[in-house]
Order: structure tokens, then C-alpha cells, then sequence
């Protein structure tokens, strides 16, 4: 084989975004008359996705149909250059070769197809996430001196028999903040914990229900909304969607894609799309360890479920939201999300699929981001703690990031215990670390870290977020979101490195924009 070089290297990984060019370069001895070539299928999205559906739903080969051959043009001297827009979302392959004169045989250059991963550009740079649990923006979000006497007399009522249920925080009482939140904060991306109806009576555990113990998807949960005769609660969600829109920012919705809640409508519709233990009792997921008694299972190998749960993800985004947190995603087989990516994104292709892949293997995790298409995962870095710990995570990080997918730094989440529970020093460190430490300006914290809150998010309840208290970090998240906004090294073709100095307690990043 003769010597011949491309660039980008054959194998490589690349992270792009939609609108950006790539070149690619072969380089051969000279030799008169050889023209070259690139096979590629970038600029064929819809052909592919259309083939992923067909496959699925009518049971069609896949044809790669959406492969073609471009001619590259000839520079001299053995150079072949040819410069392609990327103008669509979606994960892309191609490969350079030449053909010598008077022969139809290609010669490629060693090595695999080199892989271009095509972000939306909404996503390029400034993607702070603020996680909000609907229910902890009523009149509970503040601090309190009487939780104490107001939990026991809830606990004597319980112990009663009664079903005692506080009021709920609304979607109102959430759009009242977004200024604070958009505007004051700097925050981009309104995370909403699950919004759908969940348990009061039947299988409700805790004092609230589990919001990820989905009822009806295709539902908001009307504890969320105001008493209004002139709104239902899907149209008083919609406002909130609306109102963040409106100040420039984005919604994305956790969708617990891998359960449901007892007695929900799909269960009652389709129990054959769920789990079933050997004596034909539905099955309970779980995670390190845990069984979560209060959701069933859902039963990926029955097709049904497939188009079900595309249609679910094609509701929401017909209403407008923007992305989604899939909840447990790492638990659904690769061809579901495949199949469900191609569907959502052949009518709405810049929506943001961010992967919940905490409990789950490195190694299904990259094989979603790269080849299911999903857009963003976790972070493991609030996992990490002294610098040994936290240098080699990031190295770790860096490279999934780099040529896999973003992995998003949550400086806290609504499953960790709150970082001001140890300090407001510590809580303060923290974000800083995950804001400066991020790609693209991505990086996100839970309502209440602003406010140094100290209870950790029980999802079966509704504790405070110490809103309004007078020793908060403001300011301090303000000038990290302004900085990820308007600096060039946090823009998405920085490049970060580390710089090992000494065995301090501090670590050194390196960021070049």
C-alpha cells in the first residue's frame, strides 16, 4: 500500500457544531492523472433516520443509501483537499481514497472511518443548567423556624390513617422566579424534575408521591397548577414554557423513560409492556443496590413500547420544550434509542437528549452518546474529591467530552446530599469548580445551592430551599454564568489541559479559545 496520509486522522472522533466546516486532506506520493475521493454520509440525515424508522416499524433492510462519493480537489504535489459544511445535526462517518489512473480500485489510507458527531448549535457554548423541582417553589421554599412542630403534627395525622398531602408549588409560582433565575442568575437551561401526574393514594410512598413514578406521560401533574377556570394544567405549564422562551432560555423535561408509577394508564392499557417476575408479579428496577418499590418496569423487547415512548418524547416537543434528561436512559437497549432518536429528530432535529448514566457502565454510556446519538451525560466529578481524585477524573472526562459527548458537571443534584450541609465554603468551592471546569459553558446546580440550602431534595417530599436567605453565593453564580458566557475559552473549540505543578491540594486548567 502506498504511503498515503489523511487528515482528520482515519478513527478519530469529532465533536462539531451545526454550521461549522471540516476539511479533509489526503496526501499520496505524486503521481499523474490519480484522482481522490470522499465517501461519506454527511448531509444525508434524513435518509438515514428515515431508514432507521423503516427498519423498525416496517421491518425494511437498512440500505445506507445515505453513503455518496464527492470528488476532492487537486491542490499539487499529491494534495487533496475537500472542505464540507456541516449543515445537519446527527453523527456522521468519512473516509478519503484515491484511484490510480487507468484502475476502478480504491485505496484507502489506514484505519476506520473517521467519526464527525454534529451538535445544534443552540448548544455551542453558555449551557448552564438550573434544576427545578416544581413542587419546592411554594410557599415552603423559604427557610422556617417551625418545621420541627409542623413535621410532627403531619406525622400524628399520618399515623391516623390520613392521607396528608401540603401543597404543591406551581408552575406559576416557578415562572414568578425565572428573572431571578434567567436574568440575575445568568442561567440558560430550566431543568424541570418530572412534571406528570404521580401517586396520591395507590402505591404512593412518602408524604408527596415520587415524581419519577410517571402515571400518564402525556400529562402534567395537576397538583402543579392553579385552581383556574380559564386554564387547564397542561396550559398553565405551557405559560412557564412559554415565559422561559421568552427570556431566551431553553426547557428541557426529565422523562423517566425506563418505569412507571402502580396503576399508571400505560400499565392499566399495556401491562404486557412491562416486566414480570417468574410468578408473573411486575417487576421493580433499581440502582446500587436499591429496589424502588414504588415504580414498575418497563418491557423494551415488546416493539410497542418503542413507538409508544417516540410518540411521548414528539408530544412534548410539539408543545415546545427543547430537550429532555432521560432518567435512567442507560437502562434502554441502544437500537430503542436509535430508533427513538431518528424519530424525534426527523421533525425536530435540534432536540437535546441529555443522558442520565450514573449507575451505569462507561461503556454503554459512550456507546449512547456515539452511536444512539444522545447529545450530553452526567458528570462524575462531584464524585471526586481531593485532587488525585479529581485530576484523574478529569483526564478521564476530557476525553469523553472531547469525542463522545459533553459531559455536564452538576455541581450538586437532587440525589446528593447538599454541599452547604458541610460547609458554605465548601458549596462555594464546588460550583466554581464545576462551572470553570466545564465544556461549552455547561455545567449545573440544583434550586437551593444558590441559597447555601441544606436539605437534601427527598423526592417524596417538598423541603425548603432556604430561599431568601441572607448568606447566599449570588453573586458568585452570576460571575461564573458571565464568564462562561463571554469568554472565549469556554467557547466549544477551547482546548483544556492540565498543568501538573506540584502535590498542592489545587489544580491548574489550562484553557486556550
Amino acid at each position: 500500500m502506498p504511503n498515503i496520509q489523511q487528515i482528520p486522522v482515519p478513527g478519530s472522533k469529532l465533536i462539531k457544531i451545526r454550521g461549522d466546516k471540516i476539511t479533509f486532506r489526503l496526501t499520496l506520493p505524486p503521481q499523474d492523472h490519480a484522482t481522490a475521493w470522499l465517501r461519506s454520509n454527511i448531509g444525508y440525515a434524513s435518509v438515514r433516520r428515515t431508514e432507521i424508522i423503516n427498519r423498525r416499524e416496517q421491518n425494511l433492510p437498512i440500505l445506507a443509501s445515505d453513503w455518496t462519493d464527492t470528488p476532492m480537489h487537486h491542490k499539487g504535489k499529491g494534495v487533496f483537499e475537500l472542505t464540507v459544511h456541516l449543515l445537519e445535526t446527527g453523527v456522521f462517518e468519512a473516509k478519503t481514497y484515491f484511484i490510480k489512473p487507468g484502475s476502478d480500485t480504491p485505496i484507502w489510507p489506514h484505519g476506520d472511518n473517521t467519526i464527525i458527531k454534529v451538535e445544534p448549535w443552540q448548544y455551542s457554548e453558555a449551557n448552564s443548567i438550573y434544576s427545578a423541582f416544581t413542587r419546592q417553589f411554594g410557599a415552603g421554599r423559604f427557610p422556617t423556624n417551625n418545621d420541627h412542630d409542623r413535621e410532627e403534627l403531619l406525622n400524628n395525622l399520618e399515623q391516623e390513617g390520613f392521607t396528608v398531602i401540603p401543597r404543591s408549588g406551581t408552575f406559576r409560582d416557578l415562572t414568578k422566579q425565572l428573572d431571578f433565575i434567567i436574568n440575575e442568575l445568568g442561567f440558560n437551561i430550566i431543568q424541570l424534575l418530572p412534571i406528570h401526574p404521580s401517586p396520591t393514594t395507590y402505591a404512593r410512598m412518602g408524604r408527596y408521591g415520587s415524581p419519577y413514578a410517571v402515571l400518564d406521560y402525556m400529562n402534567v401533574d395537576s397538583a402543579l397548577a392553579e385552581f383556574d377556570k380559564k386554564t387547564t394544567p397542561l396550559e398553565q405549564f405551557q405559560e412557564l414554557l412559554d415565559a422561559t422562551h421568552a427570556r431566551g432560555a431553553r426547557l428541557i423535561l426529565d422523562i423517566p423513560i425506563n418505569h412507571t408509577g402502580w396503576g399508571s394508564k400505560l400499565q392499566i392499557e399495556h401491562p404486557e409492556m412491562f416486566t414480570r417476575a417468574p410468578d408473573m408479579s411486575f417487576q421493580s428496577p433499581g440502582a446500587w443496590g436499591v429496589i424502588w418499590e414504588d415504580l414498575a418496569q418497563l418491557d423494551y423487547s415488546q416493539r410497542e413500547l418503542w413507538y409508544y415512548m417516540a410518540d411521548v418524547f414528539l408530544f412534548w416537543c410539539r408543545r415546545g420544550v427543547d430537550g429532555f434528561r432521560c432518567d435512567a436512559g442507560y437502562m434502554i437497549p441502544l437500537p430503542v434509542w436509535k430508533y427513538i432518536v431518528a424519530k424525534v429528530r426527523r421533525e425536530y432535529p435540534d432536540t437535546l437528549f441529555f443522558l442520565e448514566g450514573l449507575g451505569g457502565k462507561i461503556k454503554v454510556m459512550k456507546e449512547l452518546l456515539e452511536n444512539a446519538n444522545l447529545n450530553w451525560a452526567y458528570s462524575e466529578l462531584f464524585q471526586n474529591y481531593d485532587r488525585q481524585q479529581v485530576e484523574r477524573y478529569l483526564k478521564h472526562w476530557s476525553d469523553i467530552s472531547e469525542h463522545s459527548g459533553n459531559l455536564i458537571h452538576f455541581a450538586e443534584t437532587h440525589d446528593n446530599n447538599r454541599l452547604a450541609a458541610i460547609s458554605e465554603i465548601n458549596a462555594r468551592m464546588r460550583t466554581a469548580l464545576s462551572a470553570l471546569t466545564s465544556r461549552n459553558g455547561a455545567f449545573g446546580i440544583t434550586a437551593g445551592v444558590e441559597w447555601f440550602a441544606k436539605q437534601k431534595i427527598n423526592v417524596h417530599g417538598a423541603p425548603s430551599l432556604n430561599w431568601g436567605s441572607q448568606n447566599n453565593q449570588i453573586k458568585l453564580i452570576a460571575r461564573l454564568n458571565k464568564i462562561l458566557k463571554k469568554h472565549p475559552a469556554f467557547g466549544h473549540d477551547a482546548k483544556l489541559s492540565l498543568i501538573h505543578k506540584d502535590d498542592g491540594t489545587g489544580i491548574v486548567l489550562r484553557r486556550t479559545g
